[in-house]
Parts: C-alpha cells; sequence; structure tokens
C-alpha cells in the first residue's frame, strides 16, 4: 500500500516499475467521479477494479489517496499504480484456441483475432495470448518450466485491436535470432488499414520520432523534429479511394508501439474507428444525416480501428530461408471495405 506521500527517490521506482496512468486532467473538464473518469481512460479497466485500486490507495490525486466518490476537476494530477507487473509474474497456460497457419520446431506463426491481448497487464491478468500460447507449448513439451514458459518467445507484439500475423519462438535460439531481425528492421510487415480523408499522393514515407504523450501517457504521439522519443518510419501506399475515406498498405521500416496509427493521425489521416487518435468520429465528409448514419453503421460494424497485419517476413533461424506469411481481411474490416466501395460508386454515378 502506498504511503499518503511519496519521496521523490520512490516516486521514480514506483513509476517506472507500477505505473499504469498518469495525467494532468483538461482545463475543459466538468466535475466528473475519479472511479468513472479511470473506466473511460484505462483499457479493459472494471467499475470493480478501478474501486479495489482506490480502496487500496494505488489511485493518487495530487499526491494523496482519494476515495471513489472524488470529483476530479481542471488542473488535478492523476496517477494510477498497479501492483501488478507481468514482466515477473508467472504465466498460467489456459486452453485458448489459437489460429496457428505454420509451425515446426523453432517458431510458430499465429494470426491474432480482435481482441485478444498479447500479454497480461492491468485489467487483463489473463486469458491473453501468452496464455493460450503456453497452453500450447505445454501440450507439446510437458516438462517446459512454467515461470518461463512461454515469456520468452514473445519477440513483437501488436495491439488488442488489431488483428493479424504474429510470430513466436520456441527455443531461445530461435528467440535470439528472431529478435536481432527485428532489431536489425529486416523483418518484412505489411498492414491494411482505412484511414480518413483522400491522398494527394499515391504513395509516400512518413518520418516522425514516436512516443510517449508528455501529458497523457496512455497516448503516443509523433515528434517530427526528433526531440522525444523514438526514429520511426512508415511507407504507405493508396490501394483503393472511396471519396471520405481511403484503403493503404503500410509497410513498417521501423516497429513503434502505436507507430501506423500514431505516423496516420500525424499527416492528417487517422484510422478509421480509431478511438485513441481521433478516428472514432466524423473527420470527413458532408454534414447530412443519411451520411452521419452511414457512417455510424460503419463505426458498428468495425467497432474498432481498421488495422490488420497482412503480411510478416523474416529469414529462418534455423534453415536460413525466407519465409513470407500473408492473412486476408477479418469479416469486419472486408465488410467495411465493400460497404464503402459501395457507397462511393453511388456518390460518383450521383456526380
Amino acid at each position: 500500500m502506498l504511503s499518503n506521500t511519496i519521496p521523490d527517490n520512490e516516486f521514480q521506482e514506483q513509476e517506472e516499475l507500477f505505473e499504469r496512468l498518469a495525467l494532468v486532467i483538461d482545463k475543459g473538464q466538468e466535475p466528473l467521479r475519479i472511479d468513472k473518469f479511470l473506466m473511460a481512460r484505462i483499457e479493459g479497466a472494471t467499475r470493480n477494479k478501478i474501486q479495489q485500486s482506490i480502496e487500496n490507495d494505488q489511485v493518487l490525486v495530487n499526491e494523496k489517496p482519494v476515495k471513489s466518490n472524488y470529483k476530479i476537476k481542471a488542473g488535478d494530477k492523476v496517477v494510477v499504480y498497479d501492483t501488478y507487473d507481468p514482466e515477473t509474474s508467472d504465466i498460467e497456460p489456459q486452453d485458448i484456441p489459437l489460429d496457428i497457419i505454420y509451425e515446426d520446431d523453432d517458431l510458430f506463426v499465429i494470426n491474432k483475432p480482435v481482441g485478444m491481448v498479447v500479454h497480461p497487464g492491468s485489467g487483463n491478468p489473463d486469458r491473453t495470448l501468452l496464455n493460450a500460447a503456453a497452453f500450447h507449448l505445454k501440450k507439446q513439451y510437458p516438462d517446459l518450466d512454467d515461470s518461463v514458459l512461454p515469456r520468452y518467445g514473445l519477440v513483437h507484439r501488436i495491439d488488442k485491436n488489431t488483428s493479424g500475423l504474429m510470430v513466436m519462438a520456441k527455443t531461445q535460439k530461435a528467440m535470439s535470432d528472431l529478435a536481432k531481425q527485428f532489431f536489425d528492421h529486416s523483418v518484412h510487415r505489411r498492414y491494411v488499414a482505412v484511414v480518413w480523408g483522400n491522398f494527394e499522393e499515391e504513395s509516400g514515407t512518413i518520418i516522425a520520432h514516436v512516443g510517449r504523450h508528455q501529458r497523457f501517457r496512455k497516448l503516443f504521439t509523433a515528434y517530427p523534429d526528433g526531440e522525444f522519443g523514438k526514429d520511426a518510419i512508415t511507407h504507405y501506399k493508396v490501394l483503393e479511394k472511396f471519396n471520405y475515406v481511403t484503403l493503404v498498405e503500410c509497410r513498417l521500416e521501423t516497429g513503434r508501439t502505436h507507430q501506423i496509427r500514431v505516423h496516420m493521425q500525424y499527416i492528417g489521416h487517422p484510422l478509421f474507428n480509431d478511438d485513441f487518435y481521433g478516428g472514432d468520429r466524423i473527420v470527413k465528409g458532408t454534414v447530412y444525416t443519411k451520411y452521419k448514419q452511414f457512417v455510424d453503421n460503419c463505426f458498428n460494424i468495425c467497432p474498432r480501428q481498421a488495422l490488420h497485419a497482412r503480411e510478416l517476413g523474416f529469414v529462418h533461424p534455423t534453415t536460413k530461408e525466407k519465409m513470407l506469411f500473408s492473412s486476408e481481411l477479418p469479416e469486419d474490416m472486408s465488410t467495411l471495405v465493400e460497404k464503402w466501395r459501395k457507397y462511393s460508386q453511388f456518390r460518383n454515378a450521383e456526380d
């Protein structure tokens, strides 16, 4: 349990190990109960878990614990801590189906569905991809130690609400080799996204550092001058235009957290229905009621950021063979694309 005040040296240690969220409330924020506010800001959080954290003095406002009924106001500094440390916690094997499209003695490639969290964390202590992978590997290798299975196999991640391809290692040798390929940016990764707006150019490259937002620590942002964050490069190509949204392919040269989502927002084309980066509202289009209804229907069809990891390529760590895998668009995105395609054709016919 945290004390009412935290010395500077302890604050830094706690922040590094257990901080879940830190922000300063905007000037325009109306008074709102702290538990309701945090439910809306922390992905996967429930009211019960938020209230437990408050009761355990793990939610501080202006460096002091508060009650659940405390109403936040402009200027409040809110910090949420979490005693759960996924890097030191055992992974419990859980029988969760996996869509494995390739597997051998060294690795396996997974087609991750929308909604599956990659690794345990606050709000998602289990039922993750790692729990499913642990169960899968435990069936093959019953003598493997649960305390190290299968954390060593995770060499990259994709967001909870992004679908598509991931590779996991089954041996330490494969883990080291694949990790080096990701570090060297030699892995082939292509994503497909539906983004807001039309592009003047058919292709282009976005170069801007990506790092955590200075005030809203849950978000990432682009730093074009490179003063914060890490270097990030995204190459994009227009696949199809639908008047108000565009289907694009993005090739990652680097792999920063939320890179495509941040870069597309940076150039004025946030991903469709990306509630983190402004895509969950009408960014381009008309003011007519029928159009708004159409967009709302599209939001319902694809209730997440429209992003899919379609291609993944790497050199096999043992055979040194070049391997390339592809994945079709999931149903929600393919239905969304077809709906915009028909709408665009209808509008073009009217014009």
